[in-house]
């Protein structure tokens, strides 16, 4: 509670800095978009890099602001100070339940997680299965979907969390940890997994985590109050984003190309990383087993209030949202006509 609490007054001072105001409602003021994304392979930093929503929305000030992880986003929700977000299913699950209950809604899948996140073992541990963990020091982001599915590892192969000692570490914190010889294993997400691997076993990846019932996903979602205000804008990132995922199918290289500027990657890099995650067709967002439409909300709900669930069997949230106040949190408006 301290770290969000910590977390939550660096943000409100952040925004402080700026207007503060996604709708800039005082006469003269620019509509702005305030946008959180996280430097992991997706067709959101091919939308950033290409400057696709500013090309759509010349008429608004938008800003990209870099976070490490679901859980910092949460915060900057909860102090207002972000209108749309790149962030994983885990912490949105965390975020639609109490005590945070965040004022949000799922608009677009970004990607189904695959191998671009795995549990990996330090090489020289002795460690060759989840089993192996006990006792051991594995690092991950709390509140993310990698510290889920470590979670969900440990579950699934009987081992305790109190037997392992899991550490709150950033990605760019468990590359620096791990290089330093500080951790036996760690569950996260590319690039820093790519980095790990190169010294380290892949004990079970998300991949494998999903055909046993955890999957985990890259969600967009936005705040209800700034769809509510400016549902032609949502539209526009949403359009924005599909076609970002038709060019990553499309075209992967150049889509490569785009997002390893933005990941310090080389172009074989990036398009090999993003080999590894799992992308929908913008037509299948909106089919039942995702989004769903008007009137009849797809399958991501009751996947939310799974998530909850486990999260809630781990003693990480207060309770489960219901499933009616879950599916009022997808936002369907428009599809399938917006994504096409």
């Amino acid at each position: 509670m301290k770290k969000i609490l910590a977390g939550l007054a660096a943000v409100v001072v952040l925004a402080g800095c700026g207007n503060g105001a996604a709708s800039g409602s005082s006469a003269g003021d620019q509509k702005t978009i305030r946008i959180a994304y996280q430097a992991f392979p997706s067709g959101d930093l091919y939308v950033k890099n290409q400057g696709l929503l500013e090309k759509a929305l010349p008429d608004y000030k938008i800003t990209w602001t870099k976070f490490d992880s679901g859980a910092s986003i949460n915060t900057a929700f909860v102090a207002k100070s972000v209108d749309i977000a790149a962030i994983g299913s885990s912490p949105v699950a965390r975020g639609l339940s109490a005590p945070l209950n965040i004022p949000y809604q799922v608009a677009f899948v970004l990607d189904v997680a695959g191998d671009n996140e795995a549990l990996v073992a330090r090489n020289g541990t002795g460690i060759t299965g989840v089993a192996g963990l006990r006792g051991k020091k594995v690092g991950t982001p709390f509140a993310s979907t990698a510290h889920y599915s470590l979670l969900a590892a440990l579950d699934k192969a009987g081992v305790k969390e109190s037997e392992v000692n899991i550490v709150d570490l950033e990605p760019q914190d468990i590359q620096a940890a791990w290089t330093r010889g500080d951790l036996d294993a760690a569950y996260t997400w590319l690039p820093s997994l790519a980095e790990i691997k190169k010294t380290g076993k892949v004990l079970i990846s998300s991949r494998e985590l999903a055909t046993a019932g955890k999957p985990t996903l890259d969600l967009g979602v936005v705040s209800t109050a700034f769809a509510t205000a400016h549902p032609d804008a949502v539209d526009a990132w949403r359009k924005a984003e599909a076609q970002a995922l038709n060019t990553i199918a499309s075209d992967p290289a150049g889509a490569a190309k785009a997002i390893g500027v933005e990941l310090n990657l080389s172009p074989q890099e990036a398009q090999d990383q993003l080999s590894q995650g799992v992308f929908l067709k913008p037509a299948d967002i909106s089919s039942p087993e995702w989004l769903g439409t008007e009137g009849h909300v797809g399958n991501l709900a009751a996947n939310l209030v799974s998530a909850a669930e486990f999260l809630k069997s781990q003693q990480k949230i207060d309770a489960v949202p219901a499933l009616a106040d879950v599916q009022k949190a997808i936002y369907v408006k428009g599809l399938p006509d917006v994504l096409g």
